[in-house]
Order: C-alpha cells, then sequence, then structure tokens
C-alpha cells in the first residue's frame, strides 16, 4: 500500500506529538488554503518562494491579522518539518508579522463586583477563577476535580499555553462554591455510570499507565457539559465540559448590563488580576509564575498599566 493522505499524515503526527484538536483543525485547515492557492500542486513541489508568495498573499490583499499570518506559518513550518520531513531554508525577504503592542484591558475592583453582582452559577464560579487565580479561560473550563488542593489552595493547571503546567491561587472565598459544584459533578458522574458512561479522556500517557482511571470521579471535568457527546478523535461518548461562549456571552451581558465603557471580556478578568496584584505589591517574578508566562518581559506589560495615565505623578496644573 502506498503512503497515506498528505492530511491524514499531518494528523497522525499531530496526534503523536499531542497537540489540541483545535491546533490539529487549524493546521490541516491552512494546509488545504496553501495548496489550493498554488491552483492544488502538492507541497514536496513547492518551494521557499511560494510559501513567501502565500504569506504576502494574507498580509497584503487579505489583509489578516498579524496573529493569523503567524498561525499560517506555523502550519506551514510544521508541514514541511513534521510531516514531509523537508524543513524549509531561510525565507529570505519575509519577516513574521508582528502583532501590535496594545496594554491591555484592566477593570478596577468596583467594575468586576459590579459585573460579578450580575452573574450567577457556574458563570459566576468560573469568572471567580479567572480573576481569583488568574486563569484562562480554556484552562478553566478544562480543570479537574482532582487539579484542586483545598489544604494548599492551589490550583494545578495541566497543559497550558505551550502545553506547560504550572500552579497557582485556589481563591479561599471560592472553597464553599467549589465544594457545592463538586457535588454537584458527583451526582450527574453517578448518574452517568448508571446509565453506561462516566469515562472521560485522560492525557495520553495516563491514560496508558492507568487504564482503568477514565471512570473515577477525581477525573472528571468541573464544569461538566449537560450533554454526552463524542469525542472527534477518539469516538469516545463521554460528557466533556462546557463551552466558553456560553460563558462569553454572560460577561458580555453582564459588561453592557453595568454600562462598563471598556472592551471587557473574559480575558479581562486575567489582566485584572496581574495588576491587582503588581497594585498590592508582589513582586513581578511572583505574578510571572502564577499567570505561566515564560518571559518576565510579557509579565512587563502590566508594570505599563499601571504607570498609564500617569498614576502616582502629580501633573503641575495641580500645584498651581
Amino acid at each position: 500500500m502506498g503512503k497515506p493522505k498528505l492530511l491524514t499524515q499531518m494528523r497522525a503526527q499531530i496526534r503523536r506529538l499531542n497537540y489540541s484538536y483545535r491546533t490539529e483543525k487549524a493546521y490541516q485547515n491552512w494546509t488545504k488554503r496553501y495548496i489550493r492557492f498554488h491552483d492544488l500542486q502538492h507541497p514536496r513541489d513547492l518551494s521557499e518562494r511560494h510559501v513567501i508568495k502565500y504569506l504576502s498573499y494574507l498580509a497584503n490583499e487579505r489583509n489578516v491579522a498579524a496573529s493569523t499570518q503567524n498561525q499560517a506559518l506555523c502550519a506551514i513550518l510544521f508541514l514541511y518539518e513534521q510531516v514531509l520531513n523537508e524543513p524549509l531554508k531561510k525565507l529570505d525577504g519575509f519577516d513574521r508579522a508582528k502583532k501590535p503592542q496594545k496594554l491591555p484591558v484592566v477593570m478596577n475592583k468596583k467594575e468586576i463586583q459590579a459585573i460579578f453582582s450580575r452573574l450567577s452559577g457556574q458563570p459566576k464560579l468560573t469568572c471567580s477563577l479567572l480573576y481569583g487565580a488568574g486563569l484562562r479561560i480554556s484552562e478553566c473550563l478544562r480543570l479537574r476535580i482532582l487539579d484542586l488542593d483545598f489544604e494548599y489552595n492551589q490550583i494545578q493547571v495541566r497543559s497550558g499555553k505551550g502545553q506547560k503546567d504550572r500552579v497557582t491561587i485556589l481563591p479561599q472565598f471560592c472553597h464553599r462554591a467549589l465544594k457545592s459544584q463538586i457535588n454537584k459533578v458527583k451526582i450527574l458522574h453517578q448518574k452517568d455510570l448508571k446509565n453506561g458512561y462516566g469515562e472521560v479522556l485522560l492525557p495520553k500517557a495516563l491514560a496508558k499507565k492507568y487504564p482503568n482511571e477514565a471512570a473515577k470521579l477525581k477525573w472528571q471535568y468541573l464544569f461538566p457539559s449537560r450533554q454526552i457527546s463524542s469525542d472527534p478523535r477518539t469516538g469516545l461518548e463521554h460528557r466533556y465540559h462546557i463551552s466558553d461562549s456560553t460563558i462569553q456571552r454572560k460577561v458580555r451581558q453582564a459588561v453592557d448590563e453595568s454600562k462598563i465603557a471598556k472592551h471587557a471580556t473574559c480575558h479581562t478578568f486575567r489582566h485584572s488580576f496581574a495588576t491587582h496584584l503588581l497594585e498590592e505589591g508582589y513582586d513581578i517574578r511572583t505574578v510571572q509564575e502564577l499567570l505561566g508566562h515564560k518571559s518576565v518581559s510579557t509579565t512587563m506589560i502590566y508594570t505599563h498599566v499601571l504607570k498609564r495615565g500617569g498614576q502616582g505623578v502629580k501633573s503641575p496644573m495641580d500645584n498651581l
């Protein structure tokens, strides 16, 4: 038999490297677009010049954002390096798109309280963790019961951005609501087990090492979906976590009702977490570790937020 089709090879390599399903779909889509742009020629017959031409088309004619350009480039580099085993040489004449340096939107404490007063149930609890622990929305929704350590007030964040694990704060304020949520998950899990379900997907290494763990309560998602669904990779019928769009919609509604004149989203809670810690005197290295930033220079942007508008500096006009 001949070699599998190109996209099948790519899918197998992505899963072997344990990339996310979202990355798998994005890389496959960019590969299709790249091939279609060059009139269905096989990528092996194309060169660096063709890659530059396509990326320039995205930047100059499609006017896509810098992050989108970089995602397309990463997908094409992956295609040549990991699938075709023909790494591209230096892409002369093409510079990787740079994201514009924008200061993050930060809410003050009154604004956060105003939003929380308009939230309830799971949306309120998830946002409490976004702000109280500095989590990304995807990290929060992927939490499993065993990731919470009430005794040490810690949250284990697994496979965060860059496939990195880290430990962050578990707010004591959330203890009661989280324990109540765990009881709800327990009742739902027992119901699923009676109906022939109850297993969840485990990280690959753990699934091989502990094949009987998938049905245990500790591995269940902290914020499970209402419905049983089929995993697109394995076909396993299981209860996934709730969709981030559900929380995003509730936050937008709360922001509108609060009449906050800022473009605040779920990610704004994470920005506010970092800024408020720095305001309270915590050192930047500690904040860096809690956020999971690879470099402290990424965390430094929050010091610029603190200086925005000249906070702490008195205008000469006020001395007149």
